[in-house]
């Protein structure tokens, strides 16, 4: 395969490394907003936590339409994080990442 193609898996391949870090501090964050340990009032938080909200929030509304309610419990971002180690994991598996 051509090293372009490497290349651009490569890239893929850091980009959904870098996402799963994305839903991890997205869902850290929001839980230090839900126990006030931290205030949306400040603009930076506000900032970031928007970001983060709409960073996320197109990929893991549909994942939450498909699984049942669980009351506070939202499992979508462990779904799609599993989603993504399953993508990486094909990715390395037929050679297109080294």
């Amino acid at each position: 395969m051509e090293p372009l193609f490497h290349t651009i898996f490569q890239i893929l391949y850091v980009v959904l490394d870098l996402y799963v870090w994305v839903l991890i501090i997205s869902a850290i964050l929001s839980w230090l907003i839900a126990f006030n340990v931290i205030n949306t009032h400040n603009r930076f938080i506000y900032t970031v936590s928007d970001m983060l909200y709409r960073l996320t929030e197109p990929v893991l509304r549909p994942i939450r339409n498909v699984l049942p309610n669980l009351g506070g419990l939202d499992l979508s971002p462990i779904v799609l994080i599993l989603a993504i180690m399953f993508a990486q994991r094909l990715l390395v598996n037929y050679g297109l990442v080294y």
